[in-house]
């Protein structure tokens, strides 16, 4: 065996070779996102200079030094995927060549990477020797014959692809950024090695490196040593200690990563891309933005070890409500709450209205549990849910949005729930859900905490499962029937008991009255809450069953509460799923959400291309082989108004909205996607409602922001939906900040890094020049140093303004535009010499 590092067009364009893809090799399956990513890594390896590109190994066999075929046949056992694929972009640049005047470049490309020269045997031509169906479509896009071939194949989809992305503009990048491709060349002779058992060494190690390894390698391996050093101490190594189970002592870092690029891209990466997600955020790892980022991560982390870790906490009513939300494992809900935890920490919220949204949680997860809906509607809710608090009205605005939710994402009414308690089985379900039931209804309220856990303290049928003989004398034989058939299982006939052994099939009086020597006791003796109505009962039977439950019913609702929260009718829906919403018509979108991903999109028309876009390139075959269920051709005179899709597919689109959202149905049905589409119609489409706070608040920046002169703050800043908008100031954690309200607005400087410590540091150096910075502005500034929570800051600020008054923009727009340029010329020379 030989291993040698090549650049792959050294290894394509070796003569008289042939890479032979044998029969029992898998399929070439790589669809256009795989190919998407190669290409993309193809041209920012040249766009950026980096020098190469790894793509990975591939390994051969070869017949030894004395084979006699007129070429050497380099058996693939492992690498045809991204083999094939580079074959096929050849073949798209070569075509691109021929078909543009390039008759040079053609030349070359034909003959140097894509066939033997000089060969006599036509079988030997080419270079690239495939055994399947994958051959034919190989020499159809060789010939240019491709349009013939009928049969579906991804080599001619991948073709269509890389030749509908090659221009003028770009065919020297790739051609440039493929010489920049290395990989390792694992050579194997046949008789000498066993490929088998290399082959099953390659892929078998468990040495592939996790997500984490990756992204710990991307922020790390090209800084300077002392650099390395310094960001592992202060900014990794806290991230890995931060993102780990205490309990089993593993690394929940990739975990953490992936609940951070939720939050922040309202996006949840598949756990196998978390890596390749990161690092498409971060480019330019030089920029002031990408370092404050890191201490972004690095401040959450500290969230995500409380939330992982409740133990942690030193708040004994957080870590309790910590420890339910773990219990119940919502942890769906952890990319959410790792923001609300950073606001608390900077006075944002208090801790009393924290506990109230970690119970608000609860209460709309649990109150779905009883109901039976679907737990993957949870996914996409806390996905994008933080982008809907107003800070200024931080519980309320939470709970609004969940009482809006519709269909499968619906926060179950309180007579939702009383028709479910009379029929859900709260016995045959998971441990850890029961047990979470009858501690919270035990001790609600209670001073002395009962541990229901105690495994002492079972589960008691009140109507037995194996009911002796009294019970039959003691019912009707139609309340025997719904005892055994209906209400066995339901929380109004169960209850908590020491002597559940003891207690058994007995008849209710003998259960209710039972005292062996005060060693096992009925429900007479029982001190536990659910039991003290039983106390006051002679019998069971239906009419004090429904009595039981009617108790436990309104204990529910107080322990699990519904918001109490006033909707106004002309107030906007949040999303919904396709199947469950309105008629489209004469509607426009905010958005919508495919796949656990958030898409700001206004027109229908749009959402409908891009998503059977998705679907062409999640599965094209199964997209375009149906057309009992989705017409769509390559011939776009099959219809009145063709739209291309992708590859020159074509579909309909002169089509009304209701006819787009039936096809859409049927497709996601078809894909197994029916929970994977949330639409959100724009508020805009109903004249009766008023504007939302979020879209005021963006029409505001929106106006705002070309005003702001001498300046070159938020001149790369973009109008949000917040309250608030930030520009760096030149020192990672620090920031100038525009903030609007309904009774004042300000400008202020704000100091929150990761570390509380530095935050103060940074503040009293400031405060050292307090005199000069304030002569400096021509006027007094506030300072707050905020002892108590995490962050700082020093501001200056105009009451009297509302930013829902639009009589006050003008007022507020000179406040603004005015005073920064002055602001930031007094602050900018001290903040150079923080660090």
């Amino acid at each position: 065996m030989k291993a040698n590092e090549l650049q792959i067009n050294n290894f394509l364009q070796s003569p008289n070779v042939q890479f032979v893809i044998p029969v029992y090799q898998r399929n070439y399956d790589w669809k256009i996102v795989e190919c998407k990513e190669l290409l993309n890594d193809i041209i920012s390896v040249e766009t950026e200079k980096r020098g190469t590109h790894f793509i990975g190994s591939i390994v051969f066999v070869h017949e030894g030094t004395y084979s006699t075929s007129e070429v050497k046949e380099l058996v693939i056992i492992d690498g045809q995927q991204r083999l094939t694929t580079i074959n096929i972009l050849y073949v798209a640049l070569y075509r691109f060549a021929k078909e543009n005047n390039r008759p040079n470049d053609a030349e070359r490309l034909y003959n140097m990477f894509l066939t033997n020269q000089y060969v006599q045997n036509e079988s030997s031509k080419l270079k690239l020797k495939q055994t399947d169906n994958n051959s034919l479509a190989f020499k159809a896009i060789m010939l240019g014959t491709e349009k013939g071939f009928v049969s579906f194949s991804n080599v001619t989809e991948n073709y269509n692809y890389f030749r509908s992305y090659i221009d003028e503009n770009n065919f020297e990048t790739i051609l440039k950024g493929l010489n920049r491709l290395i990989f390792v060349e694992i050579s194997l002779e046949r008789d000498k090695d066993d490929p088998q058992r290399i082959f099953e060494s390659l892929n078998s190690t468990g040495l592939d490196l996790s997500q984490s390894d990756l992204i710990r390698n991307f922020i790390l391996m090209d800084l300077p040593p002392r650099d390395q050093n310094r960001i592992f101490e202060t900014i990794w190594n806290p991230i890995e200690e931060n993102a780990k189970d205490i309990v089993k002592q593993s690394s929940l870092v990739s975990d953490f990563i992936r609940d951070y690029l939720t939050l922040r891209n309202k996006k949840i990466p598949n756990k196998n891309n978390v890596y390749a997600e990161f690092k498409s955020l971060y480019s330019n790892k030089k920029e002031d933005a990408y370092h404050q980022e890191l201490e972004n991560i690095k401040s959450l982390s500290v969230h995500y070890k409380k939330l992982v870790n409740p133990i942690v906490v030193d708040n004994p009513s957080i870590r309790k409500e910590l420890e339910y939300i773990n219990r119940l494992e919502i942890n769906v809900a952890y990319p959410f709450l790792l923001q609300v935890f950073e606001d608390a920490e900077n006075g944002l919220l208090s801790n009393e209205e924290l506990i109230k949204i970690l119970k608000l949680i609860q209460s709309y997860a649990w109150r779905r549990f009883i109901l039976g809906l679907p737990t993957n509607a949870l996914n996409k809710i806390f996905m994008s849910l933080y982008a809907e608090v107003d800070t200024e009205e931080y519980y309320d605005s939470i709970a609004k949005v969940l009482l809006k939710k519709r269909g499968s994402a619906k926060f179950p009414t309180n007579e939702d729930l009383k028709t479910a308690l009379n029929d859900k089985d709260l016995y045959n379900t998971q441990p850890k859900n029961r047990n979470y039931l009858f501690e919270l209804l035990e001790n609600f309220n209670n001073r002395e905490f009962v541990n229901t856990n105690n495994e002492q303290i079972t589960i008691e049928h009140i109507f037995p499962r194996n009911p002796n003989d009294d019970w039959s004398d003691d019912l009707s034989a139609e309340e025997y029937f719904l005892f055994k058939e209906k209400y066995l299982n339901t929380i109004g006939n169960l209850t908590l008991s020491g002597n559940n052994g003891a207690l058994g099939n007995k008849s209710f009086l003998a259960k209710k009255e039972m005292n062996n020597d005060g060693k096992e006791e009925g429900y007479n003796y029982s001190r536990l809450w659910l039991n003290s109505y039983l106390k006051s009962l002679d019998r069971w039977n239906v009419k004090n069953y429904e009595e039981r439950l009617k108790i436990i019913y309104e204990r529910f609702i107080k322990i699990w509460e519904y918001p109490n929260i006033v909707i106004a009718e002309n107030e906007e829906l949040e999303e919904q799923n396709l199947f469950d919403i309105d008629s489209p018509k004469n509607k426009k979108l905010e958005y919508y959400i495919f796949e656990n991903t958030k898409v700001e999109e206004n027109t229908i028309a749009q959402m409908y291309c891009n998503i059977l876009r998705n679907l062409y390139e999640k599965n094209s075959q199964l997209l375009v082989s149906n057309q009992s269920t989705f017409k769509i051709t390559k011939n776009p005179n099959d219809f009145r108004s063709p739209q291309e899709i992708s590859n020159g597919w074509y579909v309909e689109f002169n089509i009304d909205s209701n006819t787009k959202f039936a096809c859409l149905k049927r497709l996601l049905i078809l894909f197994q996607l029916e929970d994977e589409l949330y639409v959100k119609y724009s508020s805009d489409t109903d004249n009766k409602s008023e504007p939302s706070r979020f879209s005021i608040r963006k029409k505001y920046w929106q106006q705002l922001l070309p005003l702001v002169k001498d300046t070159d703050l938020f001149s790369n800043v973009n109008p949000t939906k917040d309250h608030w908008l930030s520009s760096g100031a030149g020192t990672a954690g620090v920031t100038y900040t525009f903030v609007i309200s309904k009774t004042y607005v300000r400008i202020e400087l704000t100091i929150l890094t990761s570390s509380k410590e530095i935050n103060k540091m940074y503040f009293k150096k400031l405060l050292y020049n307090k005199e000069n910075i304030e002569n400096s502005f021509g006027d007094e500034i506030v300072w707050e140093e905020l002892p108590d929570n995490k962050m700082s800051r020093i501001k200056i600020e105009m009451q009297g303004v509302n930013i829902f008054n639009i009589s006050d923009w003008e007022v507020m727009n000179s406040f603004l535009v005015t005073k920064l340029p002055k602001f930031e010329k007094a602050f900018s020379p001290f903040i150079k010499n923080l660090k």
